[in-house]
């Protein structure tokens, strides 16, 4: 074949995926606020979530984040996120459930929790939430899922929320307009690195 005839079945087979993904952009023009869920047991859950806060600041939004789970306030994105006049921003862990042990209190710390995830899904000025490592308090129970899909139901309609963590159940990835799940191939810990500064923490 040469370089014409290439050149030629190149723009035909460009072309025809040019019709496709135009017609796919014509039929989603509706504007709503999403409920995104990141979920799997791979690495970047948080990340991708925090990615999306970025890109939201760029469209000047204001953006609401809720650490379940977590209690440390030393990680990258916190430092940075909290001197960000377009963040607000909760820590509203303990540490991870193999450290606290505790059924009773766990339980407590996720429904306080809640109660202040709930006031900002009841804010119309913030225009994206982050419920990070959400999934847990619904995994084990803390939390009753259809309590917490009817809060996300009534939330301001333009209004986007990104819940991340594993294990996200089968209620709430079927609420969600958008679920992805990470899948974990390989890690550097399991290799005996810790937690680097920049990339974990």
């Amino acid at each position: 074949m040469d370089n014409s005839e290439q050149e030629k079945r190149y723009q035909q087979r460009m072309q025809r995926k040019k019709t496709v993904v135009d017609s796919a952009v014509s039929r989603a023009g509706r504007q709503q606020g999403l409920l995104l869920v990141l979920t799997g047991n791979g690495k970047g859950k948080s990340t991708s979530a925090f990615g999306m806060v970025v890109r939201a600041l760029g469209h000047c939004m204001q953006v609401g984040v809720a650490q379940f789970i977590k209690s440390r306030s030393d990680t990258g994105e916190e430092l940075f996120f909290r001197r960000q006049p377009g963040v607000i921003w909760h820590t509203l862990g303990e540490g991870f459930t193999w450290e606290t042990q505790n059924l009773e209190r766990d339980t407590e710390m996720a429904q306080r929790g809640w109660a202040v995830a709930r006031q900002m899904l009841k804010d119309p000025s913030l225009d994206l939430i982050v419920l990070d490592e959400f999934t847990y308090p619904l995994k084990y129970g803390w939390l009753e899922v259809d309590k917490v899909l009817a809060d996300l139901k009534t939330r301001p309609p333009m209004q986007h929320v990104i819940v991340t963590g594993r294990g996200a159940p089968e209620a709430l990835c079927n609420a969600a307009d958008t679920v992805t799940e990470l899948r974990d191939i390989k890690h550097a810990f399991r290799a005996g690195t810790g937690a680097q500064k920049g990339i974990d923490l």
